[in-house]
């Protein structure tokens, strides 16, 4: 008699770039807000790694691998650093630790922010997946502003609540299946999970593509 093997925990790393919140000058803002958002859209049992680190590359490219590769995280999120400016050198440490690199990410996250500013166009967040032998994760860069983080994960609503752009997450469920990684469900009242027809389980839970 075989057995159906239980599904492997959902595992979330989330690391927040910066020298001042990391020297303890002032509190750290985007671990929260990426946990906050987290708790509220996704509906799958997962827990979370986080790691406050300042802007050196080899720290941010060292911390990566480990929660990857060791700490076995399925999704890693980023926030601060990756502006123009000297110090930020986020984009440049996650495309080292990469073996593939999925640009429609940064993209989609400067539309949604060229909507309220045109400095958007400064921001150089980048997304890949590292692979090793048995294990795969995404790993994304996401803004350092909380109201920014929210926007680029849900996307923007009008007034009814109809969505006018869709916010990145949408297609993070369907990226983390193909990687082997755990199924994931969201509460579609914040963001609707995208994914073909044959690869939903619950069709009340997921939106399929068009």
């Amino acid at each position: 008699m075989t057995t159906t093997p239980e599904p492997t925990e959902l595992v979330i790393g989330l690391v927040s770039v910066s020298d001042r919140a990391s020297g303890g000058v002032y509190q750290d803002q985007g671990i929260p807000a990426l946990q906050d958002w987290l708790k509220s859209a996704i509906t799958t049992p997962f827990r979370v790694e986080t790691r406050l680190i300042p802007d050196e590359r080899a720290t941010i490219e060292a911390t990566l691998v480990e929660l990857v590769d060791t700490v076995k995280c399925h999704l890693v999120l980023t926030t601060g650093g990756t502006g123009p400016a000297r110090r930020d050198v986020t984009p440049e440490a996650t495309l080292a630790i990469g073996t593939k690199e999925m640009p429609g990410f940064g993209e989609q996250m400067r539309q949604i922010s060229l909507r309220f500013v045109p400095t958007a166009i400064l921001s150089r967040q980048v997304a890949v997946i590292r692979e090793t032998s048995d294990h795969a994760a995404l790993v994304m860069n996401l803004p350092g502003q909380p109201k920014s983080i929210k926007e680029t994960l849900e996307g923007l609503k009008d007034d009814a609540g109809n969505q006018v752009v869709a916010g990145i997450f949408a297609a993070v469920p369907y990226c983390i299946d193909l990687i082997g990684g755990p199924y994931i469900e969201t509460d579609a009242a914040v963001c609707k999970a995208f994914r073909p027809k044959s690869a939903i389980k619950n069709k009340s839970s997921a939106t399929p593509l068009q």
